[in-house]
């Protein structure tokens, strides 16, 4: 349990009140500091600490944090702009005492109590002790400690308290539930909002870099602010200018007569970390950098000096931030026009995106709560504007366009919550960057990076789309249209090849199209012109009225076997009715609210447009058959996903994780680069976490593999051979495995042909029984260094690259993750029973995935584990091959609260 400073690097979070503070270890030149923080403290303060209100336990207290490193201790301080603000500690005690119990306390400056700082650090603290193998914390506290046994009783955590006389004792358990997530997550997100206000709530921004004459981005943002009708304080910063455009210039930011919420920089690379400097000095409590071309040290000054003064970070290298609230009329922006208010919510990285974005729900009239073009993304993340839109009473529907992740985990946190409560939609993009990484195991193989992204937004309800017109297509559907009840589309149509279109587009993007019922046949019938004909399509013909199509479509809006109705109108000249007056039918249909309605019209010039309803609301028309189908599978597909509860990860009897990090730690002492695990510590590593390996023995010697084949043969007497030296993951392309051997004369023949073809490589080999018939599975774990393990799945066997029959799920897996790997590969129907076989043991294989999933969340040194192949039969599971990697890696808690 010996740790020195550097295995906690410091790191800036937020406050309560949206401020930021520097979390790191005490060291010992912060004796002063930290004494001085105790000295401070007023003598009720002191004695509610120490017991006893004496100074002298400041000092002694002081030498205790910053002693020198010990096994057993460790000490968090928190700091603002240098300054020691509070100081958190664990003890184990004597070497006799248990080393999974350590005692904690806590300390927070006067004046500063009520701001979240000693939550914060003991989270912290909490993270530091798991790591450190420290399983439970307590502490004693006076009764009347209100405030310091309120803080433990809100961690999340299970707490227990004991009464003695005067004190409390509280026993406070760190395992990291679910619980326990969601009050960090929920304290993280108020303090991430507060310290939005001042970027997106400012009363006062200032833009640095406008210049006197057009042609500058400082400038053009300056007019966008001035003409947008941004309700608080305006100035510009221009050493050269008294005003500009109306707006009064100061020569520099500390000169302005009031200090800035957000100032706005349009400055030289060479000269933003600088001017961020002066701001931060000035009291400034957000940048919004639109620069671009930093270097590596001028990126770096540039954050350093935000984190220092507590500054939020927009940028560099963006188009800016807008917020449309009538009370603030923010358009920090340089695109040519701001957009206009409303309720969907933007982030993307890209400016160009950014544009197109609103340009596109400009056209189809949907106006914007929010915008945030992120650029560099040095701060400020998607991560942060979902959070906000969650918070804002406002935003009904976002829109991401996302190139990189920092904190996937987080950010998937997020987004299931948030998209329980309005639709999250984003672009896919990076695609088609190469998606085999140079790796050897199967696993490694399979997990492309468009398999990890798409496990990431399939796990946090996510509506991934393509391209920028299919997520425009489908935030104009989602916008106006209720979801529907499952994927059941009927097609309307006044011409049949419209129809035949429409019906291939909707099959393609998954959808079903049922048969009529005879009752609904002839109901549609009464209403239609005669030589309609009711399947799916309906054909209404080309002489159907406005009137007979409304009547049709109401109808259907009360049949019971639909979800959506697709209607494909084509203009003709045989009917009263224009194909105005046809789609002016759809939005006139009376219970157009029961279920989405979407138009294709061939002729129409935009990909899709919104139509208005005689109700006040719109139906989405699209030029395609194709774009109205794949925004109604998205649209069903949220519904699932809705209509799913929220899943949990199942507590797993057996595990031993204890007990596998020592395995880990042991093998990595002795391997300090990592590899690949020798059978027997592969062996012992999944016998930790319950997951079944058939049996199996080891040789080293032809006469050690007639012993071996004596223990492991099966009753009908044949055995495995598996040829085994380090580095070796894929047998049968090295012909390194023997089958169906017999007797002992067919055991010493194979051992002595491995043991010639692989001389001065092999070290050994591994014996089985052959095992029975049954399906051969693939199971495998690649821990990705952005989003972490990813949990791979599909059909097994020596073919399972070339077949590519996978899914993935981002680990740690729900119990519906387990449910949709299984269902979602190819060969699914065989472990379900078809072709006549009796189903495999889908229990034993939801039970294999689940402890392959807590072993890789577990063990953050686990780079590959790979199960292939996996054989899967009626009577249970059995792992048959085994490869795990290691690599050395510090443990990283991806749901402490810490800003990038």
């Amino acid at each position: 349990m010996t740790h020195d400073v550097t295995d906690r690097p410091p790191v800036h979070a937020l406050l309560a009140d949206g401020t930021t503070v520097c979390i790191r270890p005490v060291v010992p030149s912060d004796h002063d500091q930290v004494e001085g923080l105790y000295e401070e403290m007023s003598p009720e303060n002191l004695r509610l600490r120490f017991f006893a209100a004496s100074r002298r336990s400041a000092r002694l207290a002081a030498d205790r944090a910053c002693a020198r490193v010990r096994p057993g201790y460790r000490a968090l301080l928190a700091e603002t702009q240098g300054r020691v603000i509070g100081v958190a500690e664990y003890d184990v005690g004597d070497e006799e005492d248990e080393k999974d119990e350590a005692e904690v306390s806590v300390a927070v400056a006067d004046g500063l109590h009520h701001r979240g700082v000693g939550t914060l650090l003991v989270e912290h603290l909490v993270s530091a002790a798991r790591v450190d193998g420290i399983m439970t914390f307590t502490a004693d506290a006076l009764s009347e400690n209100h405030e310091v046994l309120k803080l433990f009783a809100d961690l999340g955590l299970r707490t227990a308290r004991r009464f003695e006389g005067p004190e409390v004792r509280c026993t406070i358990a760190l395992d990291q539930s679910d619980t326990y997530l969601t009050a960090v997550e929920k304290r993280g997100r108020a303090a991430d909002v507060a310290s939005l206000k001042p970027l997106l709530r400012p009363t006062v921004v200032a833009v640095v870099g406008a210049g006197r004459k057009p042609g500058s981005v400082g400038r053009a943002i300056l007019h966008q602010l001035h003409a947008g009708g941004y309700t608080g304080r305006l100035f510009a910063v221009n050493p050269a200018a008294r005003s500009i455009l109306g707006v009064p210039s100061y020569p520099s930011v500390s000169a302005l007569p009031r200090t800035p919420d957000l100032v706005v920089l349009a400055v030289p690379a060479a000269a933003v970390a600088a001017t961020a400097e002066e701001c931060g000095q000035a009291g400034v409590r957000a940048l919004l950098v639109v620069s671009a071309g930093l270097d590596a040290g001028q990126a770096h000054s540039l954050l350093a000096a935000c984190r220092a003064y507590g500054m939020r970070l927009v940028g560099p290298n963006c188009l800016g931030i807008s917020h449309t609230d009538p009370e603030v009329r923010l358009n920090a922006t340089f695109a040519v026009d701001g957009p206009r208010p409303g309720t969907a919510g933007i982030a993307v990285q890209s400016g160009g995106i950014g544009i197109a974005l609103l340009d596109g729900l400009s056209r189809l009239g949907i106006g914007v709560s929010s915008f945030a073009s992120l650029g560099d993304k040095y701060d400020v993340s998607a991560n942060d504007m979902l959070q906000w839109w969650e918070s804002d009473d406002r935003t009904d529907l976002a829109l991401l366009h996302l190139e990189s992740f920092g904190n996937p985990r987080a950010f998937s946190r997020t987004a299931r919550r948030v998209t329980r409560r309005m639709p999250v939609l984003t672009v896919d993009a990076g695609r088609t960057e190469a998606g085999r990484r140079a790796a050897a195991s199967h696993t490694a193989a399979a997990a492309t990076r468009t398999m990890t992204r798409s496990a990431l937004f399939t796990q946090a309800g996510i509506t991934a789309t393509r391209s920028v017109a299919e997520l425009l297509e489908t935030a104009a559907l989602l916008h106006a249209q209720p979801l529907p009840a499952g994927s059941r589309v009927l097609i309307v149509t006044n011409a049949g090849g419209a129809g035949v279109l429409a019906a291939d587009a909707c099959a393609e993007a998954g959808l079903q199209l049922p048969a009529p019922t005879p009752e609904l046949i002839d109901d549609l019938l009464a209403v239609l012109p005669d030589g309609a004909a009711v399947g799916n399509p309906v054909d209404a013909t080309a002489a159907v009225t406005e009137e007979q199509l409304s009547d049709c479509v109401e109808r259907i809006l009360r049949y019971g076997g639909i979800d959506a109705i697709l209607v494909a109108i084509v203009p003709t000249a045989v009917a009263a009715a224009t194909g105005d007056d046809l789609t002016r039918a759809l939005t006139r249909a009376r219970g157009r609210r029961a279920k989405p309605i979407a138009a294709v019209r061939l002729e129409q010039g935009l990909p899709v447009a919104l139509l208005p309803a005689s109700d006040g609301g719109t139906v989405p028309s699209y030029a395609e058959p194709q774009a109205a189908a794949r925004a109604l599978a998205h649209a069903a597909r949220r519904a699932d996903w809705l209509a799913r509860p929220a899943g949990t990860v199942p507590d797993l009897d057996g595990v031993e994780t204890e007990r596998a990090r020592t395995v880990v730690e042991d093998y990595l002492a002795a391997d300090p680069d990592g590899g690949w695990l020798d059978p027997r510590t592969c062996a012992e590593l999944l016998a930790c976490y319950g997951i079944p390996q058939i049996d199996w023995a080891w040789a080293e010697t032809e006469d050690e593999a007639v012993l071996a084949a004596d223990r492991v043969r099966g009753a009908d007497g044949r055995v495995v051979m598996k040829a085994h030296w380090p580095g070796l993951v894929h047998k049968s392309e090295q012909h390194a495995v023997h089958l169906d051997l017999r007797g002992d004369a067919q055991v010493r023949a194979a051992f002595r042909d491995l043991q010639t073809r692989f001389a001065g490589s092999m070290t050994g080999a591994v014996l089985q029984p052959l095992a029975a018939r049954g399906t051969e599975l693939f199971a495998g774990v690649v821990q990705d260094e952005v989003f972490g393990p990813l949990v791979l799945f599909g059909l097994g066997g020596t073919a399972t690259e070339v077949l590519a029959d996978h899914a993935a799920r981002l680990a740690p897996l729900a119990d519906h993750d387990v449910h949709d790997l299984i269902t979602a590969p190819r060969c699914a129907p065989l472990l379900f029973g078809a072709r006549g076989n009796g189903p495999v043991a889908l229990e034993a294989l939801e039970q294999l995935l689940l402890r392959l999933s807590r072993m890789a969340s577990d063990v953050p040194q686990l780079a590959e584990a790979d199960f292939n192949p996996v054989l899967a039969t009626p009577d249970g599971v059995t792992v048959l091959d085994a490869r795990i990697r290691l690599v050395p890696c510090r443990p990283q808690d991806p749901y402490l609260r810490r800003l990038r």
